[in-house]
């Protein structure tokens, strides 16, 4: 089946009611995206923000009228958001993603595969995962780097936090790299859920691997007992969680942060100075990955 598609660019101040017209008009999804190549970075609580320039694109089943959707939108304002339909011809959208998600490689022993594909060199750490819509594949940047940072430590019987877990890519890495037990921790319940399948596919017994809340493991397991505490999260979140993080490390441990910008990476630096320092151990696409040791 074909759909056809209404493509719209406006400013943000017009987005809401423009969406509220194609939904009125028989879309059956409206999307939002950048059209000006504008990164939108860490907003505020309770803000929404949009992008200076934003694509709104109206999804609408092919046997739809179109010029009467077009009528029903006031005078002008199509013509001021250089409107136009497409033809959007339907595809096997899960095979599609399939044919891009290839095995990746990520320092000397570890590789990260789609479950379906057979790994390329069956010798290595090979981490079986599935995209999903928790956050963490590999293919993000900082994904990549913290990956990067754990195949190059001497993990054997270590204890690994994995703080902000998303799919548990970093965790159940941590594991088949040789870690002994490993805490995986996010306030997305799917993320837990997703975190212990992967756990599961990659046979990671469940005795080795906590997943929970935040706040909801036992602090007498976990406060300083930690070799290796990642957390790829964001800029914000890691200045507001230095405490906890911290927390979790053992002295003499390794503190891996993530989620951030190469322009972002000083002030956090600053801000955990004097308790470890924090040097950038690796950098791609302008994001960054630090790390440092506890003293003793």
């Amino acid at each position: 089946m074909a759909w056809l598609q209404l493509r719209l660019d406006t400013h943000p101040d017009q987005v809401e009611t423009l969406e509220q017209l194609m939904l009125a008009t028989g879309a059956v999804a409206v999307t939002m995206e950048d059209n000006a190549d504008q990164p939108v970075l860490e907003p505020g609580v309770g803000e929404t923000p949009l992008w200076g320039q934003t694509r709104l694109t109206g999804l609408y089943p092919a046997d739809t009228a179109m010029a009467e959707v077009l009528a029903a939108f006031p005078p002008g304002s199509l013509h001021a958001a250089n409107q136009r339909v497409e033809i959007l011809e339907d595809k096997d959208w899960e095979r599609e993603w399939m044919q891009h998600y290839q095995p990746m490689p990520f320092g000397r022993r570890l590789w990260v595969c789609p479950s379906w594909m057979d790994p390329p060199d069956p010798s290595a750490v090979n981490l079986l995962l599935d995209p999903g819509l928790a956050f963490g594949t590999g293919t993000h940047p900082t994904t990549a780097l913290c990956l990067g940072e754990l195949d190059d430590m001497a993990l054997t019987g270590a204890c690994v936090v994995d703080y902000g877990c998303g799919s548990g890519i970093l965790a159940v890495a941590a594991l088949r790299l040789g870690a002994a037990r490993a805490l995986g921790v996010d306030n997305d319940p799917q993320a837990l859920v997703a975190t212990r399948d992967n756990a599961g596919r990659n046979g990671v017994p469940a005795a080795a691997l906590e997943v929970t809340l935040p706040g909801a493991y036992d602090p007498d397991s976990w406060t300083r007992s930690a070799d290796v505490v990642i957390a790829n999260i964001l800029a914000g979140p890691l200045v507001e969680l230095a405490d906890t993080l911290l927390g979790f490390l053992k002295p003499g441990g390794t503190l891996l942060l993530s989620g951030l910008l190469a322009t972002q990476a000083g002030a956090l630096c600053e801000h955990y100075a004097g308790r470890i320092g924090l040097v950038v151990a690796g950098e791609r696409d302008g994001w960054v990955c630090l790390r440092g040791t506890l003293a003793d």
